[in-house]
């Protein structure tokens, strides 16, 4: 892992780390995205959950669908966000199927809020958070919006991110409105408190 980081550092670090992200080969994003799938779906945190809130990944991203489609498999509710950019929060949607799926800004794959459900934050057993980069204590560096910090500084049940071993660091500066996950996977398996 690496050494903490300086405030002024996280711009520098999201570039670098996304840049990292996408320089990976196919092979090396299979082989990272098929293990976090399976320690996730292995999990008690999993297991013990109805409902689901996960993003539909984009681009760099770890691909969420095949985890969304276990998810429907399992008879697991899926609960997916949409982002409300003027108000800078976000809501989640019941998703069936990926047809009610449609694109907005920065090409994004977001709910159509006109033939969805919205379901309330209290109302997903588990949410799946995103992130670039993650440390020790849960914390983590996002995409820069600050949606899942809103979302998260009432969110009352169970967090865990996904993140490749090359994501950790061993401490990010936090700030007083950051909110760490309980866990992370990564393609070692559970990496923070509450383990499986």
């Amino acid at each position: 892992m690496r050494q903490g980081v300086d405030e002024l550092q996280k711009t520098e670090l999201r570039k670098n780390m996304i840049e990292q992200l996408k320089n990976l080969s196919a092979s090396e994003r299979i082989t990272i995205e098929k293990a976090l799938a399976e320690h996730l779906m292995a999990s008690d945190k999993w297991k013990q959950s109805d409902s689901i809130g996960i993003t539909v990944s984009h681009g760099f991203e770890w691909n969420t669908k095949p985890i969304i489609e276990a998810a429907w498999c399992e008879g697991k509710t899926v609960c997916v966000p949409k982002c409300l950019p003027k108000e800078r929060q976000m809501s989640f949607y019941k998703l069936i199927h990926f047809d009610q799926l449609e694109i907005v800004y920065h090409h994004l794959l977001e709910p159509n809020p006109q033939i969805t459900e919205e379901i309330p934050k209290n109302k997903i057993d588990l949410l799946i958070v995103p992130g670039v980069l993650f440390d020790e204590s849960g914390y983590r560096l996002g995409f820069g919006g600050g949606y899942y910090d809103r979302f998260l500084s009432d969110f009352p049940n169970r967090t865990l991110s996904l993140a490749a071993n090359l994501q950790l660091v061993k401490k990010l500066p936090a700030e007083s409105f950051d909110i760490p996950v309980d866990n992370v996977i990564t393609e070692d398996g559970f990496l923070l408190k509450g383990g499986k």
